[in-house]
């Protein structure tokens, strides 16, 4: 498959060095997604929402910023079109999540001269979670797709915040010029991203259960580090589908602990988060794990940290008083 990957490549490359032929532009988070830079500033490629987001708000109108996975697509299950991995070789930066999140990313690797762009593992130096425990059948399905570990850190604040460092001293490494901008947009995300820590910490203290019925793994980091507990529907994979028995089990679960509400992620289909609350006789509300934003959520302003404090309103009302 590699190899079939690679001659398409260089079929690619040949025709767009023909006359008449023009590259494809890389596709921007959405209308009004990609940041314009000043004439001398960097082109940087980055994975999906939330590193498009991390290097925004730190390179600001220094760079320009191009999400590979486009507004309202689940990053799960998208894959780069040949065409798109040659542009990366016009990029100065590529910059994506890891930990086995971009299941695609090392076919982009191979093909990168990595001495004209720079490449940018965002999950380097953080402790990651393994995946929740499964079947053998689903941990070994789960193993294929995305590894041994979950890869959702930028879920939690505290975890975005390290990713944040690693894209900060990428960016000052690349561009020492203007180190000193990247220091000031630095040092502004990192207080929101402190502020989000400090409210979510506060919020939770009112709480009376910490148990958060998901549906699928998204929320590892975030539980691990606010002290929920993450019971899962589907594993890291939104796409697997859950047994018979274990939806059984999750309603026991469920009606145990007297859970009134069932999570869904905005991207994903929340049919089996509405089957399971109808089975326990709960409700289902939305806790949005940022990995992508809409069209209209762009349009509106929304960003990681906007989602965020939507996130605590909606777990004060499922396990609030």
């Amino acid at each position: 498959m590699k190899r079939v990957i690679a001659v398409i490549i260089i079929l690619l490359m040949i025709s767009m060095a023909l006359p008449g032929c023009e590259a494809a532009i890389g596709k921007p988070l959405g209308e009004g997604g990609r940041i314009d830079a000043d004439k001398n500033g960097m082109k940087i490629y980055t994975s999906f929402y939330p590193m498009y987001f991390l290097v925004s708000e730190i390179a600001g109108d220094k760079a320009e910023v191009i999400s590979m996975v486009p507004a309202g697509a689940e990053p799960h299950d998208w894959e780069p079109t040949p065409r798109l991995a040659v542009e990366l070789n016009d990029a100065d930066m590529l910059v994506y999540n890891g930990a086995g999140m971009e299941v695609w990313i090392d076919n982009i690797l191979s093909i990168i001269d990595r001495d004209k762009t720079k490449v940018v593992d965002a999950s380097e130096g953080i402790e990651l979670l393994k995946a929740e425990e499964h079947s053998e059948e689903e941990h070994e399905e789960e193993s294929r797709e995305h590894g041994l570990y979950d890869p959702h850190i930028w879920v939690s604040p505290l975890r975005l915040k390290q990713q944040a460092q690693t894209v900060y001293e990428a960016l000052k490494e690349a561009d020492p010029e203007n180190s000193g901008y990247y220091e000031k947009n630095m040092t502004e995300l990192v207080s929101k991203l402190t502020k989000l820590d400090k409210d979510i910490r506060d919020a939770s203290k009112y709480f009376r259960s910490n148990i958060i019925v998901v549906s699928h793994e998204a929320f590892g980091y975030f539980a691990n580090d606010y002290g929920f507990k993450q019971v899962a529907i589907r594993g890291v994979n939104p796409q697997e589908e859950p047994s018979p028995s274990k939806m059984a089990e999750l309603a026991i679960e469920c009606k145990e602990n007297d859970v009134r509400y069932i999570f869904f992620e905005k991207l994903t289909s929340p049919k089996l988060s509405e089957t399971l609350a109808r089975e326990v006789g709960a409700e289902v509300l939305v806790l949005n794990d940022a990995a992508g934003l809409n069209e209209e959520d762009i349009k509106s302003g929304r960003d990681y940290i906007s989602v965020m404090y939507e996130n605590i309103e909606n777990l004060k009302k499922a396990l609030g008083d």
